[in-house]
């Protein structure tokens, strides 16, 4: 019994030491990491490589032996010759345009390693958001033409309002024909709870320092005077609007494009809203003939509240397929 008592003791103890020493361990390494944050990190994808190695099983597939042999060795010269590199960005953009984050970094990326010869292609998809977060991911795409760099812009699918305001800083547009294209205007709306309030003896008091500081509100009486200011700062950012685009593309009638509408690539070619009918599939494949493709991502780290949040998601969802009625759908 003394004998186990003494070892009970002892792994006790060594269990304590152990402890502590990760405790230490761990402190100095969260301080590390809080002295050298982590903003993300960068994926880099050669798409070159990947259709080079998608063309040579092909190739093999459909050559006699000696001619696929005689194929690689012309293929292998062109590769070892120095070439000017195409770099891919692809911009998904949300309402409040949180992926101009992601887009700064990734421009930054190119700006770092691009020479002359160099060009880049964004792969865009956006219907708009809100004016600020777009005028800067327009400024970030911006960076590029001060730095002469070749910026063709990709719309698959659509570039309208805040979308076709990054769109249009590029050199070149190019889109798939049932894109959708345009929509040069400003909106803004919210409701009014004002009478609902009043009917149910509800006060609501705001105080404000500016005749303008307020000028529509979700929740006080809104005046003519108000709105009547609120229509004036909208026309002016639809102005400001205008002149943006016009300043990049001045072949545009601006009165025939800036009413807010939108168009299918197709009539927005007519309009010079763009430059080609071309998805971004052909122009890639165009290019990985003469040019190194390599496609740039920065990937933000997520916060732990994120983390932990996906994690939960990804469990319910693993066990919601492993019920009876898990496989359902609609």
């Amino acid at each position: 019994m003394d004998f186990l008592y003494d070892y009970g003791l002892f792994l006790a103890k060594a269990a304590t030491i152990v402890i502590a020493i990760a405790l230490v361990i761990g402190l100095v390494a969260g301080a590390a990491m809080r002295n050298k944050p982590k903003k993300g990190e960068f994926q880099f994808t050669d798409l070159s490589d990947e259709f080079a190695e998608l063309q040579s099983e092909l190739k093999a597939e459909l050559m006699e032996k000696k001619e696929f042999k005689r194929w690689l060795k012309e293929r292998k010269k062109k590769i070892e010759q120095l070439r000017p590199t195409t770099f891919v960005i692809d911009f998904h953009g949300s309402m409040g345009a949180s992926e101009v984050d992601a887009l700064r970094e990734e421009v930054t990326a190119v700006l770092a390693a691009a020479t002359e010869d160099d060009e880049v292609l964004v792969r865009l998809e956006s219907g708009g958001g809100v004016v600020h977060g777009y005028g800067l991911g327009a400024s970030q795409l911006e960076r590029l033409r001060q730095r002469g760099i070749h910026l063709t812009v990709a719309v698959d699918k659509v570039a309208a309002s805040g979308g076709y305001m990054m769109a249009c800083i590029a050199n070149r547009i190019i889109a798939a024909p049932f894109a959708i294209i345009g929509s040069i205007g400003v909106l803004a709306q919210l409701p009014n709870f004002h009478r609902f309030l009043q009917k149910n003896d509800i006060d609501f008091e705001q105080f404000t320092a500016g005749e303008f500081k307020r000028t529509v509100t979700l929740f006080g009486e809104n005046t003519d005077k108000g709105r009547e200011k609120f229509q004036q700062e909208l026309e002016q950012t639809h102005q400001l609007f205008k002149d943006h685009v016009y300043s990049h593309r001045d072949a545009l009638d601006m009165e025939q494009v800036a009413t807010g509408e939108y168009w299918l690539a197709s009539k927005a070619l007519e309009y010079k809203l763009v430059d080609a009918l071309q998805t971004s599939d052909d122009f890639l494949l165009q290019r990985v003939q003469e040019r190194r493709v390599l496609l740039i991502k920065f990937q933000p780290k997520k916060k732990l509240a994120e983390r932990v949040g996906a994690g939960a998601s990804t469990a319910l969802q693993q066990l919601w397929h492993k019920l009876p009625f898990g496989h359902w759908s609609y």
